[in-house]
């Protein structure tokens, strides 16, 4: 399975190898179990603004930059953008809500995969769409040893997020590797369409709600059904990738 994976990767974007010297995570479903929260804030925070958005939908749009996503509710009812004003006031509400809601826990699986990349001597990149500081602050205390500072992207850091493929190529440019020297960790359906437009060899991780077929339709390269499953298989995917 993950010979033809990377031979198909390969073939499609024109690559003689995939050397691997760095590994991009995502942060929101991928290192922490934290979107059912960010689902639950952005529900109620955009009742509170009298926008309409499931818990659902936010599954669909995660990995976008706050911006984009109240942009988009805004523009879908009200035919128009968002003032940078209100933008600047919905997404301090959603944060302050997720900041009530129980911290969100490690995911299974994730500080184990880190600490064999690590041991590889490998380099993790976090690359998230979310301007979340209190999780951000998190990671050094939940992992720690792991990511340095100047080894983030964050919605801070871009003027496009996903499934633009910038998070990913500042990513690329952070770490001094090639798009077939990385391999991205995705959850989230614009993040995995993100990676593979940066043509990055790109994972999905289905820790969510939707359906595998949601994923797989972006372009991943490789499916698990957890971090944990990710992490089992790892020595058997990176001994083809060295």
């Amino acid at each position: 399975m993950f010979e033809k994976a990377i031979r198909t990767y390969l073939k499609t974007h024109h690559f003689v190898s995939l050397r691997l010297k760095a590994v991009l995570f995502d942060m929101d479903g991928v290192l922490f179990d934290s979107m059912k929260n960010h689902a639950a804030a952005w529900h109620e925070a955009m009742k509170r603004y009298h926008l309409h958005m499931t818990p659902e939908e936010a599954y669909l749009h995660e990995g976008r930059t706050g911006a984009d996503t109240i942009n988009i509710i805004s523009a879908r009812q009200r035919n128009e953008t968002a003032s940078e004003e209100e933008i600047e006031t919905i997404y301090q509400t959603k944060s302050d809500i997720f900041n009530t809601l129980p911290q969100a826990e490690r995911m299974p699986g994730a500080y184990e995969l880190l600490q064999k990349i690590k041991k590889e001597g490998l380099t993790p990149v976090l690359v998230t769409g979310s301007g979340q500081k209190s999780l951000i602050e998190r990671l050094n205390r939940s992992f720690p040893d792991i990511f340095k500072p100047e080894l983030m992207v964050t919605a801070f850091d871009v003027k496009q997020g996903k499934p633009n493929p910038e998070p990913y190529l500042k990513g690329l440019k952070k770490a001094g590797v090639s798009a077939n020297e990385a391999i991205v960790v995705e959850n989230a359906p614009l993040g995995v369409r993100a990676g593979v437009a940066a043509d990055i060899f790109t994972v999905a991780v289905n820790t969510g709600p939707l359906a595998d077929e949601v994923l797989q339709k972006e372009g991943a390269n490789l499916l698990f059904h957890s971090m944990t499953d990710f992490n089992n298989n790892w020595e058997s995917f990176y001994q083809l990738i060295q």
